[in-house]
């Protein structure tokens, strides 16, 4: 009997000693799960649901959203050799400011995806970690990202600290049918022309309200014959007092013809006809000639002869987040490099819209799958060479497009280079990016530049005429006057008032 509970002792503390390793693998394996928490803007990634229709069929390979980016990225890493595994925590913002308020309060994200000026400023702030040298040099965002793009990003010295996820120009949206002369849309001063009073909308955000305003005020020097832009990015980034004063002033002019500033309700008031131009983002662009197709109503996107802005949405790493953890800074490069597939590159632009900075031949024959010409048509070359041709590479992106699409010079049978459909503002021709310039960050010129546009949105005492001052003051003093006669009704008005406590009667 004794040796019988000997062997149950042993067989017990066996089964402890096997119940404590499972433990400790438990907790090895939970230590093993790092959580990545990414923070991006609204509806801005492929959240998967395709029904088979929209099915996308590459002589590369069929491409298909059936779940969220971010759910494939998860099993496709977790299936992987890195060593660990990865659980994403997706959420959103609305916009800069919203994720830089967010920020500062305290909220912590490993990897985030503001616009060029919010990825300046966060860099200028020492809050950006900078990219491996493996990642800037090897793997699916460094082999894939246009050489346009990257050029860009390297001679700004941007490539250290951000990956672009999306990029595009501004311009205006306008419906042909409705517009007086085309060679109004071609200007910025689209703003102020009194002919489409209450007919045109504007961005309701500083900067690009401002960007608009600096366009209208260098308008004759932008568009002088000899006129070399190598100063173009100077002056359309100026913010010089006096240069902030004038665009205030072209600010309440355009205030007082626009039919509003709006951030989102364009898109439905240009689809629904309420307002006839709308100046907008190329990816919304996109959406609104899409969405007015599918009402019967073909609108153009015009990028004014001035200037564009050239925008790029980035993904960058921050400190606060990462906090010096290699296996964090793994798993959110690998989350870019999963973006930066082209396939997944495809699946984000077919679901928001906007364009890609992937670039290679299966981006390319997605984009000959979209807007490439059916044979009944008249076609035109569309040169998209700059964008997706690499050193050594020959000159063959070029689309056979529908000629309809574009605004034709009568002389020469080519494309002008201002106006166009879905494809030009997807992916402009190389005169609209020659044109177009990245706008700084404001830097130490914010608060000026946020006190003029306080100025502009809100009512400004200045601005108010003196007949309107005296109809106020007058409207005042007789609410005034009327409250010391109401409070004084008694004594004024009725005689003999009785005591508190006591009644009045008539006498016999």
């Amino acid at each position: 009997m004794g040796k019988f509970k000997k062997i149950l002792s042993v067989a017990a503390a066996c089964s402890m000693f096997g119940a404590s390793l499972l433990t400790f693998a438990g907790c090895s394996e939970q230590e093993d799960v790092i959580t990545l928490r990414v923070c991006n803007w609204e509806e801005y990634i492929d959240l998967g649901g395709w029904n088979e229709e929209e099915r996308i069929s590459l002589d590369s390979g069929d491409i298909f959203g059936e779940n969220a980016v971010y759910d494939d990225f998860t099993e496709w890493f977790n299936d992987g050799d890195f060593g660990f595994k990865v659980k994403v925590e997706y959420s959103t913002f609305g916009t800069n400011e919203d994720l830089y308020n967010r920020l500062s309060l305290g909220d912590v994200y490993d990897l985030v995806c503001p616009s060029d000026y919010m990825i300046m400023k966060l860099i200028a702030e020492n809050k950006v970690e900078e990219y491996s040298e493996d990642f800037m040099t090897n793997g699916e965002y460094a082999n894939n990202v246009s050489p346009y793009i990257d050029s860009i990003f390297k001679e700004n010295d941007w490539d250290k600290y951000a990956a672009c996820y999306m990029w595009g120009t501004t311009g205006i949206v306008y419906n042909p049918d409705k517009i007086e002369n085309v060679a109004d849309v071609s200007s910025w001063n689209i703003l102020l022309n009194e002919n489409y009073k209450r007919q045109v909308t504007i961005k309701d955000n500083v900067r690009d309200a401002y960007f608009a305003a600096l366009g209208i005020l260098n308008s004759d020097r932008l568009t002088a014959p000899q006129y070399d832009r190598s100063d173009l990015s100077d002056l359309m980034n100026g913010t010089d007092s006096e240069t902030i004063a004038k665009a205030e002033n072209i600010l309440k002019k355009i205030k007082d013809n626009v039919y509003s500033f709006e951030t989102d309700s364009g898109k439905a008031d240009m689809v629904t006809g309420k307002v006839i131009a709308n100046y907008q983002w190329s990816g919304d662009a996109i959406t609104i000639l899409d969405g007015a197709d599918a009402d019967g109503t073909k609108l153009w996107y015009s990028v004014p002869d001035e200037c564009a802005n050239l925008w790029f949405d980035g993904w960058v790493m921050l400190k606060s987040g990462i906090d010096g953890n290699e296996k964090k800074r793994a798993a959110a490069e690998a989350f870019v490099n999963f973006l930066s597939r082209p396939d997944n590159a495809i699946r984000n632009m077919y679901y928001i819209g906007y364009t890609s900075a992937i670039a290679g031949e299966t981006v390319f024959e997605y984009l000959d799958w979209n807007y490439g010409a059916d044979e009944d048509v008249e076609t035109i070359d569309y040169d998209v060479n700059y964008f997706f041709k690499k050193d050594g590479q020959d000159g063959k992106f070029i689309i056979c497009a529908d000629a309809n699409d574009f605004e034709i010079d009568e002389e020469t049978g080519e494309i002008t280079g201002n106006r166009g459909r879905q494809l030009f503002a997807q992916y402009p021709p190389e005169s609209v990016k020659d044109r177009s310039v990245v706008m700084r960050d404001f830097e130490d010129k914010l608060t000026e530049i946020n006190q003029m546009w306080i100025n502009v949105r809100c009512l400004d005492v200045k601005d108010i005429s003196p007949t309107t001052i005296g109809i106020i003051c007058g409207a005042v003093g007789l609410i005034a006057i009327a409250s010391v006669l109401y409070g004084f009704r008694y004594r004024l008005f009725i005689k003999n008032k009785p005591k508190k406590g006591f009644e009045k009667t008539e006498e016999e």
